[in-house]
C-alpha cells in the first residue's frame, strides 16, 4: 500500500479464511475545494473526510495537512493570504477557519450557514453560502461582522476575482455564472445555459475556466463575450479547479483529480470509493455499493461501475443503507430521511416513507416487508402499505438490522446485537465496541465491529462467537475521534459511518471498508476468488 494512503493497515483473518480487496483503497475521501499553495502543491478540501491534504503534482504523493478528527470540520473550499495562512470553509459547520502557517488554527466566523466558495483577492477575503437565498459577503480579517456584497443568491459556489477586479461566482441554482462589483452594485450574468457550473477560476489570458458538476465538462469562457468552449468531457461530479505554473486540474466526488491540456488528460489521483457505506449483492450474483452520492456496481474486475448519482435522474439522494428487493430494484435509506424503491436502470425511484430520522440500515421480513434502523429516534420500523409499524424503540444508537432464522430482527445498537421479539428487546451477542453492519448466512451472525476494527462470526446455534479477522480499515484510524458531520441541506442530513456486510450466494462476505475506501471479500479457504 502507497505511505500516503489514507488509513494504512495490515489486517489479518483467522485460520480458514483468507482476505482480499476487490476494489483499491481510495487515497483522499473525495476531492471538493482545489487550491494551489505557496509551495507549488494542489491543496485539496475533503468534506466528508474532515481533511486537507496537499498534492505534489509531479509526484502525486499526498501529505494530510489538516487531519480528520482535527480543527477543521468538512472542509470544502481553501483559499490562502499572502502570508501563507490557509482559509477554509466548513460547510457543514457553518464556518471560516484560519489554519495559520504555524499550524495553529481558529474560527474567523461561525455564522455562516452552508459557508462554500471562498476566495483571497489583494488582502481581501470574499465567502458565499451554496444554499438556497445564499450570500455573498466580504469579510473582516479580524472577525468583525462581514459587509454583505449580495443577499438571496440561489446556491452561490466556488469563486475568483478577476483580471477586471469584479467578483466572478458560479450559481448554481441558476446555471449561470455572474460578477459584481465588490465595492457594491448589481449582479451581471456572464454565462448561462451551462451544466450546472460550481467553480471558477482565471487562466493566464484571463479566460474563465469552469467545472460543470452535472455534465461533467470543463468550460473555458470569454468574460467580455460569453463565448464557450469546452476543453474537457469528463464524468459528472466534478467540483473545483485550479492552475499550477499554467497547468489545470480539475477535482471530482470520487476523490479523482485529473490534468487537462490542449491534448487532452491524464490521471493525477485516481478516484475510488469515498465512505463505502452499505452493500448488497442482487438475484444476479452482482454487488452494489452505496457510496452516499453515488451508487455502484462492483464488476468481476473490481471495476466501480456507476449505476447512478446525485446527479443522474432518479437519483434519491445520499444513499446509506441498500438491499435488493427484486431484478434491478432495491430498497434505500437515504440522508434526506426517506426510505425508497430505487430502479437505477429506468433511473427511477419511488419514496415509500418520508420523515424518518436519520434512516440507516435497512432488511427485508421474511414476508418482504422492508424494516429499517431510524438511528436519530433510536427505533425500528416495518413499513408496510403507506404505514410505519414501530417494532422496537429506545434502541441506543442502532446502525445495522439482519433477520435470523426464526424470523426475529437482530439490531446492531452501542456495544451490543439484540434481538427483537414482540415487544421485547434482549442482548444476543454484548461486550462489542462499536458494531455496525450485521448479517446472517448459515445459521451465523457476522458482525462488523468498527470500533474494535473486527469481524465477528457468532454461531447462532451453539453461542459460540469467534473472530475471523482483525485489524480491518473500517471506522475512524486508531486514536482518532470524529467530529459529527452535520449535513449539507438540502444536498443531505448528517451524515455517518456505515461499515456494512453483506454475503454472495456462495458464502463469500463482503465488508465495507470505509476507512481505506475499499470493498474487501473474505472466504473460507476451498472457495474459489
Amino acid at each position: 500500500m502507497s505511505p500516503d494512503a489514507r488509513y494504512p493497515s495490515t489486517p489479518s483473518t483467522d485460520a480458514g479464511w483468507h482476505l482480499q480487496r476487490i476494489t483499491a483503497p481510495s487515497r483522499l475521501f473525495g476531492a471538493n475545494g482545489l487550491r494551489t499553495g505557496p509551495d507549488g502543491r494542489i491543496y485539496v478540501a475533503q468534506v466528508t473526510g474532515s481533511q486537507i491534504s496537499a498534492v505534489d503534482v509531479d509526484t502525486g504523493r499526498v501529505e494530510t495537512v489538516s487531519a480528520k478528527g482535527g480543527d477543521i470540520i468538512a472542509p470544502d473550499d481553501v483559499a490562502f493570504d499572502t502570508d501563507g495562512n490557509l482559509y477554509a470553509t466548513e460547510v457543514m459547520d457553518g464556518r471560516v477557519s484560519v489554519r495559520e502557517r504555524t499550524g495553529t488554527t481558529r474560527v474567523l466566523r461561525d455564522d455562516v450557514p452552508s459557508a462554500n466558495g471562498i476566495t483571497f483577492d489583494r488582502g481581501r477575503l470574499f465567502v458565499g453560502e451554496c444554499r438556497a437565498g445564499g450570500r455573498l459577503m466580504e469579510f473582516d480579517l479580524d472577525g468583525g461582522a462581514p459587509r454583505v456584497l449580495l443577499e438571496n443568491v440561489p446556491s452561490p459556489n466556488a469563486m475568483e476575482v478577476g483580471p477586471d477586479g469584479m467578483l466572478y461566482f458560479p450559481v448554481m441554482g441558476a446555471n449561470e455564472i455572474w460578477r459584481i462589483d465588490p465595492a457594491g452594485g448589481q449582479p451581471q450574468v456572464v454565462a448561462a445555459g451551462l451544466g450546472v457550473p460550481d467553480a471558477v477560476k482565471f487562466d493566464a489570458h484571463g479566460f474563465i475556466v469552469s467545472t460543470q458538476v452535472a455534465s461533467g465538462q470543463v468550460v473555458r469562457i470569454d468574460p467580455r463575450t460569453g463565448d464557450q468552449s469546452v476543453l474537457a468531457q469528463l464524468s459528472p461530479g466534478l467540483d473545483n479547479l485550479t492552475f499550477v505554473d499554467g497547468r489545470l486540474f480539475v477535482s471530482h466526488f470520487t476523490g479523482e483529480i485529473t490534468e487537462v491540456t490542449p491534448s487532452g488528460t491524464s490521471t493525477l489521483l485516481p478516484g475510488g470509493l469515498n465512505w463505502p457505506l452499505d452493500l448488497t449483492v442482487d438475484s444476479d450474483g452482482d454487488l452494489y455499493v452505496a457510496d452516499g452520492t453515488y451508487f455502484y456496481r462492483v464488476g468481476a474486475d473490481g471495476e466501480l461501475q456507476t449505476a447512478g448519482m446525485l446527479f443522474t435522474a432518479g437519483y434519491p439522494g445520499f444513499l446509506r443503507g441498500v438491499t435488493a428487493c427484486g431484478p434491478g430494484e432495491f430498497v434505500v435509506t437515504t440522508a434526506a430521511d426517506t426510505v425508497a424503491r430505487y430502479h437505477p436502470g429506468a433511473a427511477e425511484s419511488d419514496v415509500i416513507v418520508a420523515g424518518v430520522d436519520q434512516p440507516y440500515g435497512v432488511a427485508l421480513a421474511p414476508d418482504g416487508t422492508p424494516v429499517v434502523v431510524e438511528q436519530g429516534a433510536g427505533r425500528l420500523l416495518a413499513i408496510r402499505a403507506g404505514a410505519v409499524d414501530v417494532l422496537a424503540d429506545g434502541l441506543d444508537h442502532p446502525v445495522g438490522v439482519a433477520f435470523g432464522p426464526d424470523g426475529a430482527p437482530l439490531v446492531s445498537v452501542a456495544g451490543a446485537v439484540v434481538r427483537v421479539a414482540g415487544s421485547t428487546v434482549a442482548p444476543l451477542v454484548d461486550g462489542l465496541d462499536t458494531p455496525q453492519g450485521i448479517l446472517v448466512h448459515d445459521q451465523a451472525l457476522y458482525i462488523v465491529d468498527a470500533g474494535a476494527k473486527e469481524l465477528i462470526e457468532y454461531d447462532l446455534g451453539t453461542a459460540h462467537r469467534r473472530t475471523i479477522a482483525t485489524g480491518l480499515p473500517v471506522g475512524p484510524p486508531p486514536g482518532v475521534v470524529p467530529k459529527p458531520l452535520k449535513g449539507m441541506p438540502p444536498f443531505s442530513g448528517p451524515q455517518g459511518p456505515f461499515a456494512g456486510i453483506t454475503a454472495g450466494a456462495d458464502g463469500t462476505l463482503y465488508v465495507s471498508a470505509d476507512g481505506d475506501g475499499s470493498v474487501l471479500a473474505l472466504r473460507r479457504s476451498g472457495i474459489a476468488s
